[in-house]
């Protein structure tokens, strides 16, 4: 398996709009934050913004052009009219990771069902990828469970890197 390179670095984007207008505090941000320095990621944010597709979108551009090798999210994937996490990423993404969600959302489902509920994102815009979890605590755990293996070889193929022999 690979390494992650000594300079990866990362942006964590929180989509709420109780937590952006303070009515409470974001702790799925600073959970995924905390876990990605974890992985060895330099890491810039949690930004908590609004559940707005423009806001959302403006933000990831921001994170693809300054140079992030990785974005996450938490938050706005479910059902509810607000939650649109995954039509903003859908604006910036040129290429989906389907499996990367699938896999995030299986991870899930034993443990809490509605995690298949989840309509979150992965994919990739140059050469960032971002993906998008759910915005709880236990779903950026999980989340995480399943990107940290995965990052280092992404980040390395991001960068132009071949695949490992066997």
């Amino acid at each position: 398996m690979s390494e992650l390179p000594a300079d990866a670095r990362a942006v964590v984007v929180t989509a709420s709009n109780r937590a952006s207008a303070g009515v409470y505090e974001d702790r799925s941000g600073q959970a995924l934050a905390a876990g990605l320095r974890e992985l060895g990621f330099a890491v810039e944010g949690p930004h908590v913004l609004p559940d707005d597709v423009v806001a959302l979108s403006a933000a990831l551009v921001d994170a693809v052009e300054g140079g992030a090798d990785v974005v996450l999210t938490t938050g706005g994937t479910g059902l509810s009219p607000t939650d649109v996490t995954p039509e903003a990423t859908g604006t910036v993404i040129e290429r989906e990771a389907p499996g990367i969600a699938d896999a995030i959302r299986r991870y899930g489902q034993d443990g809490v069902p509605t995690a298949v509920l989840s309509r979150g994102l992965a994919g990739v815009a140059g050469r960032t990828l971002i993906v998008n979890l759910p915005g709880s605590t236990g779903g950026v755990r999980d989340g995480l469970a399943v990107l940290g293996p995965l990052l280092p070889h992404v980040v390395g193929q991001l960068r132009g890197g071949d695949h490992p022999s066997p």
